[in-house]
């Protein structure tokens, strides 16, 4: 479940456009003014909408899909877990043993997190719009507005501008992505070796035992709880 949520988030995040943004566009109304009119070409409202009916669903199934066909010994390698004594099984037929619904109630979690979320992006919609505006009018001058605007008023340009995030998310395009997924887990365990060597020379991270009496005082502070519930809390998990 929590890897279906945060997958869900990552496409998202994917599927929100980024330009970096420059100052100058804030102090330049004409500009700011081409450049939103650029925006309700390529990223008009119900974007979002059109993106999560269908294409995210479609896509969030292939995920996991191609998870699910992964040798457990490739996903296990990932956390660092020592593999050489793990079977070839993949996640599939494990999951066929301990719950045969396990793709049915994956797809069923899927589908309805999808739509509460794009209730939520389509409240959010608005405030990505003026966000996208501002990116465009710093990384654009008017000129360049000018002439993007002229080619979307065309019917070739308007019909680009209308898919131009949307055809990232197509399936002829996460297809090839998605064949990058097996060759990346294999990688991972070297990269995550690379990791732990880039950060050998660090402080490991202190233990509950080893703060002191104030810090242990901020901390439950922090999380909302008393002192004596963070102790406890420390001291189970320190007996598990």
């Amino acid at each position: 479940m929590r890897f279906v949520l945060t997958a869900c988030a990552a496409l998202l995040a994917s599927a929100s456009p980024a330009l970096a943004a420059e100052p100058v566009a804030a102090t330049d109304p004409a500009r700011l003014a081409a450049a939103k009119q650029t925006v309700d070409y390529v990223f008009p409202l119900g974007t979002y909408g059109r993106i999560m009916n269908g294409t995210m669903d479609k896509m969030m199934d292939s995920i996991m899909d191609s998870m699910m066909q992964m040798p457990l010994k490739d996903l296990a390698g990932i956390s660092g877990v020592d593999t050489e004594k793990l079977g070839s099984g993949t996640m599939a037929q494990i999951m066929e043993i301990y719950d045969p619904a396990f793709k049915q109630r994956m797809s069923a979690t899927t589908r309805t997190m999808m739509t509460d979320m794009m209730g939520l992006m389509t409240q959010f919609e608005p405030d990505i719009r003026d966000g996208l505006a501002s990116a465009y009018a710093g990384r654009f001058d008017a000129k360049q507005l000018q002439e993007m605007n002229a080619f979307f008023a065309t019917p070739t340009g308007k019909a680009y501008a209308a898919d131009s995030y949307i055809i990232m998310m197509s399936p002829e395009v996460m297809n090839r992505m998605q064949a990058l997924m097996p060759r990346l887990m294999k990688e991972m365990p070297a990269i995550i070796d690379k990791v732990k060597a880039s950060t050998a020379d660090l402080p490991a991270p202190r233990k509950y035992a080893d703060l002191k009496s104030a810090e242990k005082d901020k901390l439950a502070g922090l999380l909302g709880i008393s002192r004596k519930e963070l102790d406890e809390g420390e001291a189970k998990k320190a007996a598990e």
